[in-house]
């Protein structure tokens, strides 16, 4: 069969940039900030995303156009007779799966949360009103679910009708709408009162709150989130990668995205710290932030119920770009492995994404007695654990390894990939680096993450 390619190479952009652009950018980003002390997070995030990040986006859509398979054949096509290394590719599938069995969940919030705003039933509550809305919500499986299935379906429908008519037609114009969205909510902020503030408290570097969380603890949130944002390691990019022309070369695409992800995470905080520090609520309030404390934010503003729901439709965008283009991602390896149409391997994998979807819900309310970790946590909390600390982290050391390895497909494969077409290189000097310093970052990350060291 032949494979499908992008019709354009805004297509391919926008679409990896929406597969990155998600929960990670605008949900973890801010509170993940807030709670690591600001300003200097943000420059270790920066740096990180420079120096771990871009290398391994490089790498996995090098092993995607080279091998022209989705994730647990590209290793087939590409690894030495005998070698083991495609039983990543399994754990990589998995991967994907796991990440949505929450994923599509939070996705379902975020509609569910427009369409409270856009019908007018979250204008005129108070702090108690509001928080009671969040946790009356949490409290029904039944609503969540509806939601949540919603997400599924659409999601499955669009990429149903292939690469270039569903999944990049639609995300083309999601995405454009997103940044609009973004730009004109974050205009708004700095225009708040007392927005000064948040301003400092988010770019200013601020040795007091670092000292409080603990520097190690802080490089370790910055580097974990330079992998959650541009979800490396479980194939999501390694996909987009197979569907890629060799026009361009690789890393000049890589860091491309990786601008676009860091526009869209910057500028959520703008969107968020000024409003927090305007309306005098807590920067480090957690997940709650999006759900609880803006909603209390956007009900003391004028025409809050307008900026609500241009806030919470914004919300709904960059989670379902990331849905569309993971279930894209499952749908391609289900097609390598049976050979089945995409319909039916739409609706096979809708209905699997919806069954294990179904013990994130539960978790709060049925199965709230399961607390995987400290009082507080539920089955979500365990799902984004596995999939942030063990799976990202730990596939993308397997990708580094795979293509600096001499017993894997090897450096000089990988950069002969990356370097075809126009744009900037991966030079030589760089073998050193990623051969023996990046192994170790991300070995030291995934050690940290799955120690949960702090």
């Amino acid at each position: 069969m032949q494979r499908e390619k992008f019709g354009s190479r805004l297509g391919f952009l926008l679409l990896s940039a929406g597969c990155a652009i998600g929960i990670g950018n605008v949900w973890r980003f801010p509170y993940v900030v807030g709670q690591n002390g600001g300003g200097l997070f943000v420059l270790l995030y920066v740096f990180f995303l420079a120096v771990v990040g871009i290398p391994v986006l490089t790498m996995e859509f090098a092993i995607g156009r080279a091998s022209r398979k989705s994730c647990i054949k590209a290793y087939q096509e590409l690894e030495p007779k005998g070698s083991k290394w495609h039983w990543h590719g399994i754990f990589a599938m998995l991967g994907n799966y796991v990440l949505m069995a929450f994923y599509t969940t939070v996705a379902g919030w975020m509609l569910y949360y427009f369409y409270r705003f856009l019908i007018g039933e979250m204008s005129g509550l108070d702090k108690a009103g509001i928080d009671d809305a969040f946790s009356g919500m949490l409290a029904q499986p039944v609503t969540m679910t509806v939601w949540m299935l919603i997400i599924v379906v659409l999601g499955f429908v669009i990429c149903s009708f292939g690469l270039q008519k569903g999944v990049e037609r639609i995300t083309k114009w999601m995405m454009v709408a997103l940044l609009v969205i973004m730009v004109v909510l974050a205009v708004n902020s700095l225009f708040l009162p007392g927005a000064s503030e948040g301003i400092r408290f988010y770019l200013v570097p601020d040795l007091s709150k670092v000292q409080e969380t603990g520097i190690l603890g802080t490089i370790t949130a910055a580097m974990n989130q330079s992998f959650f944002t541009l979800s490396l390691g479980i194939g999501a990019m390694l996909i987009f990668g197979s569907y890629l022309g060799r026009e361009r070369r690789l890393l000049g695409e890589s860091i491309n995205i990786a601008i676009l992800d860091t526009f869209v995470a910057f500028v959520s905080g703008l969107i968020i710290f000024p409003a927090c520090f305007a309306y005098d609520v807590p920067v480090d309030s957690g997940p709650p932030l999006i759900f609880m404390t803006l909603p209390n934010v956007f009900n003391s503003m004028a025409a809050g119920r307008v900026w609500g729901t241009l806030f919470f439709l914004f919300m709904s965008f960059a989670s379902f770009s990331t849905v569309v283009a993971v279930f894209e991602n499952i749908l391609a390896c289900t097609i390598d492995l049976s050979g089945w149409s995409r319909k039916k391997a739409a609706l096979v994998n809708g209905i699997i994404v919806a069954i294990i979807s179904m013990p994130c819900i539960l978790g709060y309310n049925v199965w709230s007695s399961f607390v995987p970790f400290e009082a507080g946590t539920a089955v979500l909390d365990l799902e984004d654990y596995l999939v942030s600390n063990i799976l990202l982290p730990g596939g993308s050391l397997v990708y580094l390894l795979f293509c600096v390895s001499r017993i894997g497909w090897g450096f000089k494969n990988y950069q002969e990939e990356a370097n075809q077409g126009v744009g900037p290189k991966v030079p030589n000097w760089v073998r050193g680096y990623v051969t023996f310093v990046l192994p170790i970052l991300v070995g030291v990350l995934l050690i940290q993450s799955i120690l949960r060291i702090k």
